[in-house]
């Protein structure tokens, strides 16, 4: 149990990073909430069964092979990048209780998962993307929360009015809510999102800006963040999601105007044959 407090809110919690005690066996708030969100995410899949041609049944299949895997490639990625403390704490390598799932080697790993199994199955894999990329958003802001109930992935010291207020190695400190910050931007993302799918103009648009607001987001919230994972003196996430934002915002850009085009050369041809 651990004191918490947002007295900028005028909240103080007591929160247990342990949800339920089955005997010996503990299940921490982080695992429920990984599973809640992937559940929520499946449901609100269900709900948009057939678009883009992407049936259902396929999603079911495919998380099959994504969940297991995206969670064995975040993990990975986290080790890859503390290897010198896995190496010589090999025990904690298995140990996910307290976190150490990295966001960016699930995506990595889900996403080969995807163009594997779009190959098998003859489907468009920019579709497919598309249609899972609203609820990536949202799984993203409801995982968050397990940061919160561990007391992990805070920021810097700060006096902002959403300050939250902890205990740590034995000193109490006030920092950056930065679970709190990129659960907010996510499930704005997600709402941007979802609110677009059925306005489409070309395959990839939503995938395209999940990741150009996600790039942006996370490269903001990364510096406030004091356990980033390191490649020599720079933050790894922020390195990715700069070069994802730019990379991503060029492909947007370049497909925006490929679609203009194209409906203006319509508009055009369609004005010439009511004029004959």
């Amino acid at each position: 149990m651990q004191e918490i407090n947002f007295e900028g809110l005028g909240l103080h919690l007591n929160i247990n990073s342990v949800a339920v005690n089955i005997g010996e066996v503990k299940i921490y708030w982080y695992a429920v909430l990984i599973v809640l969100a992937f559940a929520i995410g499946i449901l609100l899949c269900k709900r948009d069964n057939g678009k883009y041609n992407i049936k259902f049944d396929d999603i079911l299949e495919l998380m099959v092979f994504v969940i297991p895997i995206s969670l064995i490639c975040a993990r990975l990625y986290f080790i890859l990048f503390k290897l010198d403390y896995f190496m010589n704490n090999p025990g904690e390598i298995l140990n996910i209780r307290n976190g150490g799932l990295a966001i960016y080697g699930g995506i990595i790993g889900a996403i080969v998962t995807i163009i594997i199994f779009c190959k098998k199955k003859k489907i468009k894999v920019l579709n497919i993307l598309d249609y899972i990329a609203p609820f990536l958003a949202l799984g993203q802001a409801i995982g968050r929360w397990g940061n919160f109930f561990n007391g992990e992935a805070h920021g810097t010291i700060t006096n902002n009015f959403l300050r939250m207020g902890i205990t740590e190695n034995g000193h109490y400190i006030q920092v950056h809510p930065t679970f709190l910050y990129e659960s907010i931007c996510t499930l704005t993302i997600f709402i941007i999102l979802y609110s677009m799918r059925n306005k489409r103009k070309f395959e990839g648009q939503l995938t395209c800006i999940y990741f150009v607001l996600y790039g942006i987001v996370r490269t903001v919230i990364e510096g406030f963040r004091t356990d980033s994972l390191m490649l020599g003196d720079f933050r790894i996430s922020q390195i990715l999601s700069i070069l994802l934002s730019i990379v991503f915002g060029i492909i947007l850009i370049y497909n925006w105007r490929k679609w203009k085009k194209i409906n203006l050369n319509k508009d055009i041809n369609t004005s010439e044959e009511v004029n004959k």
